[in-house]
């Protein structure tokens, strides 16, 4: 293909793609913050529920076109919240929070302990508008790697999967910088490993 088609082909996808994600939605606070939902919709937890289980298998099957493995089945793993929670720092979209096996101590961390090497957090989410509509929204990884694999990010790996399989950013692969900002924002609890955690009221009774 001549590279001059090429060129412009690329240049025209990106501006599709910005025209898509900005759609009905406003630009947060900061250079690279999360593109967030300007008026998503009061929902009651039963409400979200459905919502997430009128979408769940569609996400999955978006997520998957990724190819990546270490969010094979996510939807298998242990779930901490009850009902999917709007949260601020991932856009005001409707989000879940799932961790593999190997994250056994998601649940229970304290102040100053750690997730063993191989834990996965996987959080994928959904955008419910007060207008109603619905619509996958993009899932947020992090990924525990070896000691000293990657001091920068207090060795986590940070992945960002929109809902069609495209992968926005990996800090240890493509487009690192487009997620640069997330170990930015998780530095605020470096207390706990550098991970939050689901609010009190949305979390799953022991």
């Amino acid at each position: 293909m001549d590279s001059n088609l090429q060129k412009i082909l690329r240049q025209s996808a990106a501006a599709l793609l910005v025209v898509v994600l900005t759609a009905g939605l406003v630009v947060a606070d900061g250079e690279n913050a999360h593109i967030a939902i300007e008026n998503p919709a009061e929902l009651s937890k039963e409400e979200a529920v459905a919502h997430y289980r009128s979408l769940n298998k569609r996400m999955a099957r978006g997520y998957a076109a990724a190819q990546l493995d270490l969010i094979l089945n996510y939807q298998s793993w242990p779930l901490f919240n009850d009902a999917p929670y709007i949260s601020a720092t991932h856009g005001q979209r409707f989000v879940n929070s799932y961790a593999n096996r190997m994250a056994h101590n998601y649940g229970t961390l304290q102040e100053g302990e750690e997730l063993p090497m191989g834990s996965v957090l996987a959080k994928d989410s959904m955008t419910v508008t007060d207008e109603g509509r619905l619509h996958p929204g993009a899932m947020f990884i992090m990924e525990k790697l070896a000691e000293g694999a990657s001091p920068d990010t207090a060795d986590w790996r940070y992945i960002m999967v929109l809902p069609d399989g495209s992968v926005f950013g990996d800090t240890l692969g493509d487009r690192a910088g487009e997620v640069a900002y997330c170990h930015v924002c998780h530095e605020q609890v470096a207390d706990r490993d550098y991970t939050f955690y689901v609010p009190e009221e949305y979390r799953k009774s022991e």
